[in-house]
């Protein structure tokens, strides 16, 4: 039986530790291809992923960007960046939806590798202007989620502490 979306939902899960086999390029291929399909404000895809894997440019990343030591053991990272002037602004208040869209593609991107049988972990608390520098990201373009990816060193899914769906549902 195919695995549901409740089910990839439930595995999915931050990882902070894995093995040095590289990820293929059909999987990223597949993992990409996923997220370009998620859903953004009209449509718009205000979206660019940029993949990190070459062993020197990581270990820069980890040097000047995001330097923790279990981002060390990362083969692979999927910087997704978001472009404020591409995405929608809603008409009556000015809301921008870019930082929504960049969600959600990148929880597309979680799920497809969770999917795959890779880990991930989303990474917000990082060194912006100096990942813009290193990768040579244009001006108008943030650097939103660093998506540290590869095979998990365990295949332990940790309970995951939710509230119940009484806390957060309301029907009327």
């Amino acid at each position: 039986m195919k695995e549901t979306l409740l089910s990839l939902a439930q595995r999915r899960h931050a990882v902070r530790s894995y093995t040095s086999q590289p990820v293929p390029d059909s999987l990223l291929q597949y993992i990409l291809e996923v997220a370009r399909m998620a859903p953004s404000a009209v449509n718009y895809q205000p979206w660019t992923f940029v993949v990190v894997r070459e062993p020197a440019l990581m270990q820069r990343m980890r040097d000047e960007v995001y330097n923790r030591e279990w981002f060390a053991t990362v083969p692979c990272c999927i910087v997704v960046c978001g472009n404020h002037g591409e995405s929608w602004h809603r008409a009556s208040d000015g809301k921008d939806h870019c930082d929504i869209d960049i969600a959600i593609a990148t929880e597309h991107l979680a799920l497809a590798a969770t999917e795959c049988g890779l880990g991930c972990c989303w990474v917000c608390n990082f060194d912006t202007q100096a990942c813009a520098r290193l990768l040579d990201i244009p001006s108008d373009v943030e650097p939103m989620v660093l998506l540290p990816m590869g095979y998990p060193t365990e295949d332990v899914v940790p309970e995951k502490n939710r509230k119940s769906i009484e806390d957060v549902v309301v029907w009327r």
